[in-house]
């Protein structure tokens, strides 16, 4: 799976009835809590990298993945806007980009 098939599929869970999907119950919920468990999980993510557990740390970055594109899926902002953005700073160097800011 591509992370284009997942954010296609939780796209595809927008409508969905809440009851039957737990993509569907997050973005019932709003973008706050959305946001709220893409935080919860990159903190957890940050913690498995600390302790140097590489089976936990590849959990904790896939449902850091997941609730990246669903908070992306709540606000609009299509993954694509995300790709085109990573191309555009690849083509100058990290320390220009952030100077840029």
């Amino acid at each position: 799976m591509t992370l284009d098939d997942l954010f296609a599929t939780i796209l595809a869970r927008k409508d969905a009835d809440p009851a039957s999907s737990w993509t569907a119950q997050l973005l019932a919920k709003g973008p706050e809590k959305c946001a709220e468990k893409f935080g919860e999980e990159a903190v957890e993510a940050i913690i498995e990298a600390v302790r140097d557990d590489k089976a936990a740390l590849t959990s904790e970055a896939a449902d850091v993945l997941y609730h990246l594109l669903v908070l992306l899926a709540a606000r609009d902002v299509p993954l694509s806007a995300v790709m085109d953005e990573l191309a555009r700073r690849q083509s100058q160097s990290g320390i220009a980009e952030k100077a840029a800011r």
